[in-house]
């Protein structure tokens, strides 16, 4: 039996030895950002676009991007009124092992958006996925087995959505330190750190308003020497003390009537929210005698990145529209170009390009991040494309650009041979 555990542990050390620097491990990329630390990447694609370098179909319909860690992707998927999760090889796109429940399929404004919305996330020996209608599992990444779970409905009184604007849970859980971060939304915990080992409650942020969770995620930050999580709510932007779950302060001028989704993007001590109806501002935040505020730098109706999310490079935030992609000066929000091409889009960052997916072709677009001007260095029809939006956001990890259309999932060869 010591042999055994011996071995299983030695198994599990290996497997966690080979993840890689260019990974992907969580929703938006290492740092939630948006931004690929992969690099030795084709810097212009040729006509035809990016060779193909595995497809993996029938994984079951959803809008859960992938995850890439340690020679293995992830992802979540939909099989009639249930999810689950969905283990693949890296190189080949075989699967590794599949049918692992994470919950119920949560009620939705109609059936014209089917599938699981949001991105396992990954720590170690250990992932955790949520399900649309608010089950959150952490499962052993290796076989999938289920460690814990937690129900954000039952257990602490969550509310997503309103109404005709009510989609389901989409968020993609944080794990920071010990602990798992997570928006039931209403008036119980709108806010939730659990221990990210039993699950067990570390504290309930209880803000006043009791805002139900929208569709965004959370992100950790740090300004005037408190740090912070700063979440998207039904309501508006709000913050809370990293360590206490105590409120700190509001935004509520980039909500959207429609839905809240964009993950705020941070940096340094700003912080940038927007809505697509809405308009996108960004805020600085300031602690003074204990009191932390969050002050408006700039705001604009014309840049409301939403469901695509903004990536921030060299203090310059790119994001698209339903017009079309954006650069803009992320501290002042001063306009450098816009570009309608693409239409409204999602979008990352690697080696010193954006990888874009338009939402309604699926084209795929390799943009520089240039300030000054759009330059269009490759683009790329995707094959078999369906008629559903193409919403899950593409991933770049250890030279494949990852690509999903509801039950099928493409991973491009984009490393320069």
């Amino acid at each position: 039996m010591l042999r055994r555990s011996l071995f299983s542990m030695l198994t599990i050390s290996l497997a966690l030895s080979i993840a890689t620097a260019a990974d992907w491990p969580q929703w938006r990329g290492p740092n939630r950002d948006g931004i690929s630390k992969d690099t030795g990447l084709l810097q212009e694609w040729p006509k035809e676009g990016p060779p193909l370098r595995w497809k993996a179909t029938d994984i079951g319909p959803g809008y859960s991007s992938p995850v890439v860690v340690g020679g293995k992707v992830y992802l979540q998927t939909t099989k009639g009124e249930e999810e689950f999760a969905l283990c693949l090889d890296e190189k080949k796109g075989d699967r590794i092992w599949q049918d692992k429940a994470i919950g119920a399929v949560g009620k939705n404004r109609g059936p014209n958006y089917p599938g699981t919305r949001s991105t396992p996330t990954m720590d170690g020996e250990l992932m955790y996925c949520l399900s649309s209608s608010g089950q959150l599992s952490c499962l052993f990444s290796q076989t999938g087995k289920e460690k814990w779970h937690k129900d954000l409905v039952k257990d602490f009184g969550g509310q997503v959505g309103t109404g005709q604007m009510s989609w389901a849970y989409s968020e993609s859980v944080l794990v920071d330190g010990n602990a798992v971060i997570c928006t039931p939304g209403g008036a119980e915990a709108t806010l939730l750190a659990l221990n990210k080992t039993t699950g067990d409650v570390i504290w309930k942020a209880a803000i006043a308003d009791a805002d139900p969770a929208d569709y965004a995620s959370v992100m950790p930050f740090e300004a005037g020497g408190v740090k912070q999580y700063v979440q998207f709510t039904r309501k508006g932007l709000v913050a809370v003390d990293a360590k206490t779950g105590k409120f700190l302060w509001r935004y509520n001028k980039t909500s959207d009537f429609g839905a809240n989704i964009l993950t705020p993007v941070v940096y340094q001590d700003k912080v940038f929210s927007s809505g697509s109806r809405s308009g996108g501002a960004t805020l600085e935040v300031t602690s003074e005698g204990g009191k932390v505020e969050a002050k408006e730098l700039f705001f604009g109706k014309a840049f409301g990145a939403s469901i695509g999310g903004a990536v921030l490079v060299d203090g310059y935030l790119y994001g698209s529209t339903t017009q079309g992609l954006f650069c803009i000066e992320f501290a002042t929000g001063k306009e450098k170009w816009t570009e309608k091409s693409t239409g409204n889009a999602s979008i990352c960052y690697a080696d010193g390009c954006l990888y874009v997916r338009s939402h309604q072709s699926g084209d795929v677009f390799l943009v520089e991040a240039n300030p000054k001007e759009y330059v269009e260095k490759g683009r790329f029809k995707q094959p078999d494309r369906t008629k559903t939006p193409a919403w899950p956001h593409p991933v770049v990890a250890n030279g494949g650009l990852y690509v999903r259309d509801m039950d099928t999932l493409y991973c491009f060869e984009v490393a320069k041979r």
